[in-house]
């Protein structure tokens, strides 16, 4: 699909996307290179992965323990291997993405902590590989209809899924809503960026879209009940909301977490920030009874484990793991150390030691941690026509 170049810039994106447009024109080609190793011919079909449901509002999971890889001490685990190993994923996954030539405005805070700048964004892609791999290659697992009109993608971030989706349904209308212009000005002709505030009040109208997606929004919303009110007006009779989020509830199969942990520490610290300014971390647990109490119909919860580094055997859960180790170290981190700082008022002397011993886990597979990650997707009532 030839992608358009929104030279009039209406969103406001300023001519710091222009700066790298010349490097950006080889993301047509690229994209449709990287969009290969997606097995998109089943779009909508849970993966093989976590296959059975518990019921309607029942929380699917992979019970069966991850095996770790064998390793000894002498491998050197070090941390500039981990780096290697990353800049290796990175390098071979993010063609088209990574290296395209987009520039990402600023533009203000985001209400969830996190940089806009480059790095952020890169570190955003890589995100989204790691949802779209543990996911089984798939970009959604709800039902979703093989020619939709209207798609929306919340907290589209630097637009990397909305793209995506774009490319899979080129006879769709997508757009992408975040708070920050973000997104690249190369991008498919069926797809639109615009800039809002997703908790004031929507204005695309009623029963207009056959899909609306979200993914990593638990530091950005403050009122579900009210955006799921909002999301079942907008979406058409029918049609499917699916949401996905991750929640430092970090745990192991087999007891290699001790309760010590910088780990469970700083996840601590994550909800003790998010109650602070007046979110909470644990709401993608509750996900299930509001969309029930708003009347939605086929509520299915679906929970994933993300190793928190690469030790697991099994290859796809190792690539899992060192892009998690990547988010957790370059990512998660610096959010931490702002948060504690600025909004809990905290030692600084104290968490400088208590960020050493979390880089020092991170690396240690030894450690068979894991964080969940929850997708949950509901039905409009309806047929969707």
């Amino acid at each position: 699909m030839p992608y358009t170049d929104h030279e009039d810039d209406p969103a406001g994106f300023g001519s710091g996307h222009d700066q790298r447009q010349e490097k950006g024109k080889d993301l047509a080609t690229d994209k449709t290179e990287a969009n290969e190793q997606y097995d998109f011919d089943e779009p909508g079909i849970a993966p093989s992965i976590n296959e059975s449901l518990s019921g309607p509002t029942g929380t699917d999971t992979d019970n069966d323990s991850i095996e770790p890889d064998r390793w000894t001490d002498d491998e050197g685990y070090a941390e500039s291997t981990s780096t290697r190993y990353l800049s290796s994923i990175a390098s071979d996954i993010r063609r088209g993405v990574e290296d395209n030539g987009r520039l990402y405005a600023a533009y203000g805070m985001h209400k969830t902590w996190l940089p806009i700048d480059d790095e952020e964004l890169d570190r955003n892609d890589l995100q989204h590989y790691k949802f779209t791999l543990l996911l089984g290659n798939r970009l959604f697992i709800c039902p979703v209809p093989s020619d939709p009109q209207k798609i929306l993608d919340l907290g589209t971030g630097s637009g990397i899924w909305a793209m995506e989706v774009a490319d899979m349904f080129p006879s769709a209308e997508v757009i992408g809503v975040d708070l920050a212009p973000t997104q690249p000005n190369l991008i498919p002709p069926n797809l639109n960026f615009e800039i809002d505030d997703i908790e004031n009040d929507w204005l695309w109208g009623e029963n207009k879209f056959d899909f609306i997606h979200a993914r990593e929004l638990i530091m950005a919303i403050r009122d579900w009940p009210r955006l799921f009110r909002q999301a079942k007006r907008a979406l058409k009779p029918g049609a499917y909301i699916q949401l996905g989020a991750s929640v430092p509830l970090f745990s192991s199969d087999d007891g290699t977490l001790p309760q010590d942990s910088a780990y469970l520490e700083t996840a601590q610290i994550f909800f003790d920030m998010s109650a602070k300014v007046g979110v909470s971390g644990m709401e993608p647990l509750n996900w299930t009874k509001y969309l029930q109490e708003e009347g939605y119909e086929d509520i299915v919860q679906k929970m994933y484990k993300i190793p928190t580094n690469p030790w697991p055997k099994d290859e796809r859960l190792k690539r899992i793991g060192a892009l998690e180790l990547t988010h957790y170290r370059d990512g998660i981190m610096n959010v931490f150390a702002r948060g504690y700082r600025d909004i809990l008022g905290g030692d600084e002397t104290y968490f400088q030691v208590l960020m050493a011993r979390a880089r020092n886990e991170i690396v240690d597979r030894n450690m068979h941690s894991w964080v969940p990650y929850y997708v949950v997707y509901a039905k409009k009532p309806g047929t969707l026509s």
